[in-house]
């Protein structure tokens, strides 16, 4: 299991734990995330299940449309329910329907669970086998609290960047394939190259949940507005022949404007030991955060951490 909630178990890190690390073996978990960062806002504490359906077929349904693999099993009635949907074959109340009697069967119970248990902190109740639940979940104050920080769009677009890029993984049988996921800086974008170029999701919405939403330097708040990404070993080696692997995953960071081109920035200078540990703890984290992330990594860094320890100390 991850150490990422151990080194700093705050209210966000929880719901990135969640997002990030959680078992993945459909794509509801992060429908399911998104629906409930859209839905923190409500007056009232219970959402009844079909006050929560229509949100959560939404977001399935629009992912369906651009990837039609989102489980791991080979079928699922609710999932042939939202694609009959989308070919028009099927009206939206018989989708809201389907989605309440078949769309949380699992999601609901597994949602908090990470690793071997649940973590400490609940975004919401299931009160759906209580007589005062009626069928409902209740939010939770933890929901409410972490919607109102400067991180709520960026948690929901972490959301989708981690959705994008598992359901690619699905889709092109990664790692199998033998195909990792590449990055372009200069146009913030994760992608892998088959026949052609399949642009995935945004290297700063990618990244940002990693570093809990802070400077990978300096530790202080960013959105992802003005996250910039940095080659954490200068790009100018890239450019002397002298890393021509400076654009790899495993050296893209987050960084203020400041600690990235200010005054005091790091500019060209060669990174303080203390930072070139807090990287390979970072890049451990993409791997325990499975596929493509992790196939990702070890193509890039070696196959266990002391590999990947030796492969930064080398550079």
């Amino acid at each position: 299991m991850t150490d990422f909630l151990v080194k700093a178990p705050t209210l966000d890190a929880n719901w990135r734990a969640v997002v990030l690390f959680g078992r993945n073996v459909a794509s509801y978990k992060f429908a399911l995330a998104k629906t409930l960062l859209e839905l923190a806002d409500r007056s009232s504490d219970g959402v009844l299940i079909e006050d929560l359906a229509p949100p959560y077929a939404r977001h399935l349904c629009e992912h369906l449309r651009q990837v039609d693999k989102q489980a791991t099993s080979p079928s699922s009635k609710f999932l042939d329910a939202c694609r009959a949907f989308n070919r028009g074959d099927l009206a939206e109340d018989k989708l809201i329907e389907t989605t309440i009697r078949l769309g949380f069967n699992n999601v609901l119970d597994a949602f908090h669970v990470v690793g071997t248990g649940a973590i400490p902190v609940a975004f919401f109740k299931d009160e759906r086998k209580s007589q005062r639940g009626g069928g409902a979940i209740r939010l939770t104050d933890e929901l409410r609290r972490l919607t109102a920080t400067i991180h709520r769009e960026d948690l929901a677009a972490e959301a989708e960047a981690r959705w994008r890029l598992v359901e690619t993984a699905w889709s092109l049988d990664l790692p199998r394939a033998g195909v990792a996921v590449q990055a372009d800086p200069a146009q913030n974008m994760l992608y892998v190259e088959r026949v052609r170029r399949v642009n995935l999701t945004g290297v700063r919405a990618a990244l940002n949940g990693y570093q809990r939403g802070r400077c990978f330097y300096c530790r202080s708040e960013m959105t992802l507005d003005t996250a910039e990404v940095d080659h954490f070993f200068p790009w100018i080696l890239k450019a002397r022949g002298k890393m021509p692997d400076a654009d790899g995953i495993w050296n893209l960071v987050l960084a203020c404007r400041c600690c990235n081109r200010g005054e005091q920035g790091k500019f060209a200078a060669v990174p303080a030991p203390a930072l070139v540990e807090r990287l390979r703890e970072r890049n451990n984290w993409l791997v325990d955060s499975h596929h493509p992330l992790r196939e990702t990594i070890i193509l890039q860094t070696g196959v266990d951490a002391e590999a990947r320890t030796s492969f930064l100390q080398a550079r």
